[in-house]
Order: C-alpha cells, then sequence, then structure tokens
C-alpha cells in the first residue's frame, strides 16, 4: 500500500504499541483503537495546504494516503459561511458556520471514509460491514459502490428514511434493527455470517483521522489564522477527537499559536461526553434510557468517547448539553435566516453556542464556528415537525 512520506503507521491508543499499515482494526494486544502518527518533520509547513489532490487531499501531506492513490469523491473543501445574523443574536464579533452538510453524501463522514475504505480497497477486503444511526451507513455504501466492494449497514429502525434509501441506491446492502444505536451494533457480529472487514469508527483506524481535515480547512478559511472558539456536537466521539488533533497539528506545524476554546455539545437525553466532563471522569459510562429525537447523537456508548475525553482535557476544552426543543429551533432559525440547511445535529451545536453565549463563555470580541455535520435535508420531517408543533 501506498503511504505518504510523513505517515508512520498505526499507535495504540491503550498500550501505546506500534503496527504497520497493514493492521486495520483494534490493537491486537489489548483492543484498543489504532491512530495514524506521522513524522512533522517530513512536511513542509509552509507548502501544507498545497498538494496536488482535490478537496482534503490538499492536505495528503499529513494523511495516510496519497492523492493519487485515494477513493475519494471531493470531499472536503467545504464552505465556512459567514453568519451576520446569528453573529449579533450570540454577541459575538463574526459567527460562521461550517457546513458539512455539502460533501458527496452530506456529512463529514465522507472525510474519514474515504480514508477508511482506500485502506480496504487496497487489499481487497470485503464484505466491508458497520453499523450506523445513518450517515455512516449512506456514506460507506457510497465509497465501498466506488470500489465496486460489497458492503452491509446496520441501521436501527428509527433511522432517517433518507439514509436508509440511499444506502441502497448506493448499492449497499441494509439490515435495519429493532431498537437503537447500541441494538445496531450487536447485530453486525450476531447477524453477519461472514467474515467481514469493519468501518466502524474507532475500529478502523482511519474515520476520525479523516475529521481532523476540517481544522486544516478552517486555519486556511481564516487566512491561516483560527477562530476564537468552535462548537461542534458529539456523537460516537469522532468529530471531537478528530478536529482536535488537527488543531494541535496546526500548533506543532508552528503554523498556529493557540488552538482555540473548543465546545462538544451534546443532546441532553443522551449525553455520555458531556457528563463525564462534568463530573471530571477520565472515563465514559453507558448512558442509560437514551431519548433524544436527533438520531446522530443518540449513542449511548460512543466508541470513542474516552478519546473525545482525553482531547477536550488537553485542550482545555469543555463540554455541554441542550434540549432537543432548542436544538431544532436552533436548526430552523439558521434555515430561516442564513439559507443554510441544518440538521437536528447541526442544531445541537447552534444550540450550545446560544448557551454559551448567555454563560458569558462567548464574549463580543470572539470570532466563532459551528460545525453543521450534516445536510438538513437527511430528516426533514423532524424540522417540520417542530414547525407543526408550533402551529405553523
Amino acid at each position: 500500500m501506498q503511504t505518504t512520506d510523513a505517515f508512520d503507521g498505526l499507535s495504540c491508543t491503550g498500550c501505546g504499541e506500534s503496527f504497520g499499515v497493514d493492521e486495520h482494526g483494534r490493537c491486537p494486544d489489548c483492543g484498543a483503537p489504532l491512530s495514524p502518527t506521522y513524522d512533522l518533520d517530513a512536511v513542509d509547513a509552509e507548502a501544507f495546504s498545497s498538494g496536488a489532490g482535490a478537496g482534503q487531499y490538499r492536505f495528503d501531506a499529513l494523511l495516510p494516503f496519497p492523492a493519487e492513490t485515494a477513493v475519494t469523491a471531493g470531499e472536503g473543501a467545504t464552505p465556512l459561511v459567514r453568519t451576520d445574523r446569528l453573529a449579533d443574536e450570540l454577541g459575538v464579533a463574526a459567527a460562521s458556520v461550517k457546513d458539512e452538510g455539502r460533501n458527496p453524501t452530506g456529512s463529514y463522514v465522507d472525510r474519514g471514509m474515504s480514508l477508511a475504505v482506500t485502506a480496504a480497497a487496497d487489499r481487497g477486503l470485503e464484505p466491508l460491514a458497520l453499523a450506523a444511526a445513518g450517515n455512516a451507513g449512506q456514506s460507506a455504501a457510497a465509497y465501498a459502490g466506488r470500489t465496486d466492494l460489497r458492503s452491509y449497514a446496520f441501521v436501527p429502525s428509527r433511522t432517517a428514511f433518507s439514509n436508509k434509501a440511499m444506502v441502497n441506491v448506493h448499492g449497499g446492502e441494509m439490515r435495519v434493527v429493532g431498537g437503537r444505536y447500541g441494538d445496531a451494533a450487536a447485530a453486525v457480529d450476531e447477524q453477519l455470517a461472514a467474515k467481514h472487514h469493519s468501518l466502524q469508527e474507532f475500529t478502523t483506524p482511519y474515520r476520525h483521522d479523516g475529521a481532523k481535515t476540517l481544522a486544516y480547512e478552517l486555519f486556511d478559511a481564516g487566512g491561516s489564522t483560527l477562530p476564537d472558539a468552535v462548537v461542534l456536537p458529539a456523537s460516537t466521539g469522532e468529530l471531537v477527537v478528530g478536529v482536535v488533533r488537527g488543531l494541535e497539528d496546526l500548533v506543532d506545524l508552528g503554523l498556529a499559536e493557540d488552538i482555540p476554546d473548543v465546545y462538544a455539545v451534546q443532546a441532553a437525553g443522551c449525553a455520555p461526553i458531556a457528563a463525564a466532563v462534568e463530573s471530571d471522569a477520565d472515563a465514559i459510562e453507558v448512558w442509560t434510557g437514551p431519548d433524544t429525537i436527533v438520531g446522530e447523537v443518540e449513542i449511548e456508548a460512543p466508541a470513542g468517547g474516552d478519546l473525545a475525553l482525553a482531547a477536550l482535557d488537553r485542550v482545555d476544552g469543555d463540554a455541554l448539553t441542550v434540549e432537543d426543543d432548542d436544538a431544532l429551533e436552533s436548526a430552523v432559525t439558521v434555515a430561516q435566516t442564513e439559507v443554510i440547511e441544518v440538521g437536528g445535529a447541526g442544531g445541537v451545536a447552534l444550540a450550545g453556542a446560544w448557551r454559551l453565549a448567555e454563560s458569558g463563555a462567548l464574549v463580543d470580541s470572539d470570532e466563532v464556528v459551528i460545525v453543521n455535520p450534516d445536510a438538513g435535508v437527511k430528516a426533514p420531517d423532524v424540522l417540520r415537525s417542530h414547525l407543526m408543533g408550533k402551529g405553523i
């Protein structure tokens, strides 16, 4: 497998053992997730964002695989949309939405799925399989289809119809599992008789590594500066871990001086990461009785939860929760005033920004970025139902 000059291999996030690119699951010694490591001395910081690839592969100097060998549909390069009315309401100097809904299948997951499927395709591993709340199943089917590899997505019955439909449209096999995300995750090994290659977050080493390119793009879009605060929704931990790592890379390369304030936001009905931060715990606890209408963030036992806690701790970040009604109202408000079609998970991040402003955590001199992880058209019925509940 062709790798980039800076790629050093994989390191276990638990025991620290090192592995080559041929390892593709969790650590065989302790079972913890693996993560790519890089030799930053091999990266030309001045030419960091000038790679030959499109989208996120402009930054292939700090990705495991070069642009020319990647399974890619141009993911990344999503717009940072300035939202002046939102900034006025938050009382900050500037507010922008990083709109990940513009990715090929409409979510940030495409960034990491491109890397994960690239690694699988090079070995011809199939079938590919994962459990997904929705977006990841759709993304996996799309990228697997690009490589003619069979794929299976196990999704809970409450997954949005748009995700279910597009899994099949992209050529993937789908198994609908009664219950919630945890039930779908358990069903993968129970129902799939064939030996499979996992595309599960934090089982494949690459999905969270793709998410870090979002941070690189924030730096580029800011004219080689970073915002004062980044607010993002937390579900599996994938986005939090990736974005924090990307911010740390920028500092380690000497491109940025300081890491912004990072805030991870969860729905109050399922908030294992936020609860652990609030109690100053070193590890998450499984959330009992998850209950939020925003299915993409209803992850009761996030595989990257402990790594997200560690990431937030390293950068002195914080986590908070918001109610479903506030999340949906935030999504609708931004759609009506700023053009952007924000989904429920994006609404969670936006509602978090309003809470931070009200608490004084955001001040009038701040430049703030809120991450919208997926397109509003993923689950328009949820947003419409919120309006109907208001008599609209």
